[in-house]
C-alpha cells in the first residue's frame, strides 16, 4: 500500500512526524499552490494529482486542516483510499481557527467508507477532543485520544511520533484484512 501525506496550513516543516513518516515510508505528500492561504479546489487537485502518481488504494496520512481536504476528497470516491488516518482535525468554530480557511469550514462531513481512524489530543488548541470524537463519529471512523499532545505537531515534541505510527500499522492491518 502506497501513502499519501496530507499537511494541514503551511506544509509540515521538517520535524513534524508528517515528514519523518514521508522519508521513512517514500510517501507522497500533496503539493498545493495554497499552502498559506488554501483554496479547497487547490488542494482537491492536489490531492488528484498526488494519487495519479501513487495509484488506488493509498493509504492517506492527515493532519490538521488536511483532515478536512482529505475526508471531503475520499467522500467523492472512495476506491482512492485503502485506509485514512486523520490527525487532530480542526474545529471550524474553535477561537483559532484560521481565517484564511474558510473554504474548508462546513467540509468533509460525509461517512467514509474506507477503514477510518481519527486521533486527537486532551489539549489541541485547534480542535477539541469531543469535536474530534463528534467528527469520527459522523465519518464512521475509528476515534482515539493520545492524552495531552497539543496539536500533535513538531511543537508537540514527539519527533517521529513512535506511537502514531503503531496506530497507523493497526489502521493498514484492518484495511488489508476487509480488502
Amino acid at each position: 500500500m502506497t501513502h499519501l501525506i496530507v499537511p494541514g496550513i503551511g506544509g509540515s516543516g521538517p520535524a513534524h512526524w508528517q515528514t519523518l513518516w514521508e522519508r521513512d515510508l517514500s510517501a507522497v505528500r500533496i503539493d498545493p499552490s495554497s499552502w498559506e492561504e488554501p483554496r479547497l479546489d487547490d488542494w482537491l487537485a492536489a490531492l488528484d494529482r498526488a494519487s495519479d502518481e501513487v495509484g488506488p488504494g493509498a493509504v492517506i496520512i492527515a493532519h490538521s486542516m488536511g483532515c478536512l481536504a482529505a475526508a471531503e476528497w475520499v467522500a467523492l470516491d472512495p476506491s482512492r483510499a485503502s485506509a485514512v488516518l486523520l490527525v487532530a482535525p480542526p474545529d471550524p468554530d474553535g477561537p483559532r481557527y484560521p481565517v484564511e480557511a474558510f473554504e474548508f469550514a462546513r467540509i468533509g462531513r460525509h461517512p467514509l467508507a474506507p477503514p477510518t481512524l481519527v486521533v486527537a489530543s486532551e489539549d489541541d488548541p485547534y480542535g477539541t477532543r469531543a469535536y474530534a470524537a463528534a467528527l469520527a463519529e459522523t465519518w464512521g471512523a475509528g476515534f482515539v485520544s493520545v492524552g495531552p499532545l497539543g496539536h500533535i505537531n513538531a511543537d508537540s515534541g514527539i519527533g517521529a511520533w513512535p506511537e502514531g505510527r503503531e496506530l497507523l500499522d493497526d489502521l493498514v492491518a484492518v484495511a488489508r484484512r476487509v480488502a
